[in-house]
Order: C-alpha cells, then sequence, then structure tokens
C-alpha cells in the first residue's frame, strides 16, 4: 500500500496590505499651469500665484483620470487654488464623486517671489536660487512660508482626511511642493529630494495611524513619457542644461 506523501508546507511572500483602520492617499500633482508671460499678470488667491491649466495640463488631466477612474474611491479632495480642481475635474465626472476643497492642500508661499517671479528667478538664474538650491529650502525666499509651517499644516490636513476615511483610499490633487513636503514626512528624507514631480504624476502614502508609508513617487506610467525625458525633448535639453536638477513647487 503506497502512502501519500505529506504536502510541504510553503511560505510566499507576503503582498502589502492596508493596515486595518489605514488609508490610501493617491496624491496627483496638478497638471501643465499655464506659461508666465510678463505682459499678463498671473492670477492670484489669497496672495498666491493661482494660474488656470494649460492644454496640455488639460490633457494630463485626462489621462490620470483614466487611470484612476475605474479604482475604489471614497473622495477627491483638492486645493483652493484652480490648476487643482481643473486637474481634478475628470476624474469627479468618471466617478460621480464631487471633490473636496481643503485650503491647507495648497502650494507653499513663496513670500515675494509669488505670481509667477519664482519661475522668472530660476530662468534668470537669481542668486538666491542658487541659494534656494545650496541651502535646500524656500525659507531663503523674502517672505516664504516656512518649511516647519508648511509641513506642520500639511500634517493636520492629512489626519482631518484619514480620520475621515478609515479603510478607504481617497485621491488628493495638490502641488509639486506639497508633495515633496508629504515624501519628506512618510520618509524622514530632506524635502528637496522629493520637490521634483512631475506634472499629473502619482504619489502613493498609506497612513496608519502615526505611520506613514510610502508606496510610490513620481509614477508617470500613464502619461507619454520616456522615463525622466517628456515629449518636448528638445525643451528638456534646454531647461536641463540651463538648470539641472531643477527645483519647481
Amino acid at each position: 500500500m503506497t502512502s501519500t506523501p505529506t504536502p510541504q508546507r510553503e511560505y510566499r511572500q507576503g503582498r502589502f496590505r492596508l493596515p486595518p483602520g489605514g488609508t490610501d492617499l493617491l496624491i496627483v500633482r496638478h497638471g501643465e499651469s499655464q506659461a508666465l508671460r510678463p505682459n499678463e499678470p498671473q492670477a492670484l488667491i489669497d496672495g498666491q500665484g493661482n494660474p488656470p491649466l494649460d492644454p496640455n495640463g488639460h490633457a494630463e488631466a485626462a489621462k490620470i483620470a483614466a487611470r484612476l477612474a475605474t479604482l475604489p474611491l471614497a473622495a477627491i479632495y483638492v486645493s483652493t487654488m484652480q490648476r487643482t480642481a481643473q486637474t481634478a475635474a475628470p476624474l469627479a465626472l468618471a466617478t460621480g464623486l464631487t471633490p473636496v476643497v481643503e485650503r491647507d492642500l495648497r502650494e507653499v508661499h513663496l513670500g515675494e517671489w509669488e505670481g509667477g517671479i519664482y519661475r522668472i528667478r530660476v530662468e534668470e538664474g537669481h542668486p538666491d536660487y542658487d541659494r534656494v538650491r545650496a541651502e535646500q529650502t524656500w525659507d531663503v525666499i523674502p517672505g516664504a512660508e516656512p518649511s516647519a509651517d508648511l509641513a506642520a499644516r500639511l500634517k493636520l490636513v492629512v489626519a482631518k482626511i484619514c480620520r475621515a476615511h478609515p479603510d478607504q483610499r481617497v485621491v488628493i490633487v495638490a502641488h509639486g511642493g506639497v508633495i515633496g513636503m508629504l515624501a519628506a514626512i512618510a520618509t524622514g528624507g530632506r524635502m528637496f529630494s522629493f520637490v521634483g514631480s512631475d506634472n499629473a504624476s502619482l504619489t502613493h502614502i498609506v497612513v496608519s495611524g502615526d505611520q506613514w508609508i510610502l508606496r510610490r513617487f513620481n509614477d508617470t506610467s500613464h502619461l507619454d513619457t520616456d522615463l525622466d525625458i517628456p515629449v518636448d525633448k528638445h525643451h528638456f535639453d534646454n531647461q536641463h542644461r540651463q538648470h539641472p536638477g531643477h527645483l519647481s513647487p
């Protein structure tokens, strides 16, 4: 009589699971905003630049919406700035969710460099921008929001969102500086290591109580890019030669 061999026990690699009570935050940077033109003052809201999306930005918004629309989403959050609402609009239409405005998701305040002046300073190679890069902080800009204040308000608004959505997934449409700080909080790293996220890119953070886990950063697989080389390669080459590692909020 032949005995049946006892199946060997297997220990497979585990897959990440949302911790009980945790919240999945899918954080989208807004699409490309309208170009700054010196003879056309940039719109402001609460003293900060508030440009709309340009046509490229609207196309990017449609692509991130197509990627996320089939996921189970509990809510969409945006800042007070119109570029986040416009980026969220295609996803809101596809899901039937009404975006919730959270003022504390607004971009870092750049003080005297608001209203598009930051872009001009970068293009001109202003000495204070060299200090921004060297010291890895916007605090050197006159009147800018201190990094500690930015971190504090973002921790508060994330805690508020997570309390409202235990065991759920939400989308937050925000800004480059905001995403950089959120990733730094999650990892304990330097904020300026994360401020270069692309327009309409996806960053994924899981929050469970006091634990923040960075699951992905600057995911652009839904966009027409070749890793860090955008479609307009000529523009990229010129920008990279002038400002390698350009840091844009």
